[in-house]
């Protein structure tokens, strides 16, 4: 159990640094509309702020008024996920874990000014659409929302395996209703 917070609590703290590393180190490098590009041109870096959610969208004319108690309840939430998490279930601790530093080193942002939150990764030009602009935050927050949905698949499918070994799969799938299947198994 203990290890569970050391490794939780770590994978917070350096996911939270190096956003606000970089996030710092964004706001004096790309400042006034400096670019630049790594990985042969794919990833241009560009100094955006974000106001809003997600690709930018907008709600409201102070979105803080509304992301920031959103992010404080994400918060809690998180933290007890990883506390509910099972013995060797390292893949939601993981997966919650990078999630909530993602959503701090945002939240830092909301909460340190109302210019938004800091972005620098991207536009990357996919062809047919440019991808929006992003930082290493929300790099965690996907990521972890990713495999934090592959934690609770695999947990439903143990405890559907678990269910069906002890014989409670159809009584719990058909909420306990008979389905007419003792009828044909004592029939014979």
């Amino acid at each position: 159990m203990k290890h569970k917070w050391t490794w939780a609590t770590g994978i917070v703290v350096v996911w939270l640094a190096l956003d606000l590393v970089t996030k710092s180190w964004a706001l004096r490098a790309l400042a006034g509309g400096v670019r630049k590009e790594i990985l042969g041109g794919f990833m241009p870096l560009t100094l955006a702020f974000n106001q809003g959610a997600a690709f930018g969208l907008r709600i409201g004319d102070d979105p803080r008024l509304i992301f920031v108690p959103i992010t404080v309840v994400a918060v809690v939430f998180l933290v007890s996920l990883i506390r509910s998490a099972r013995p060797g279930d390292w893949l939601r601790v993981v997966s919650a874990s990078l999630v909530l530093g993602g959503a701090l080193g945002n939240l830092y942002d909301r909460v340190r000014w109302d210019r938004g939150v800091v972005d620098f990764l991207g536009p990357v030009d996919l062809g047919f659409t440019l991808f929006p602009i992003f930082n290493i935050a929300d790099i965690g927050i996907t990521c972890g929302a990713v495999l934090l949905a592959v934690s609770f698949w695999r947990e439903d499918m143990e405890i559907r395996a678990e269910e069906k070994a002890a014989g409670k799969g159809d009584a719990a799938r058909d909420g306990g209703r008979d389905t007419g299947k003792g009828a044909e198994n004592a029939a014979g």
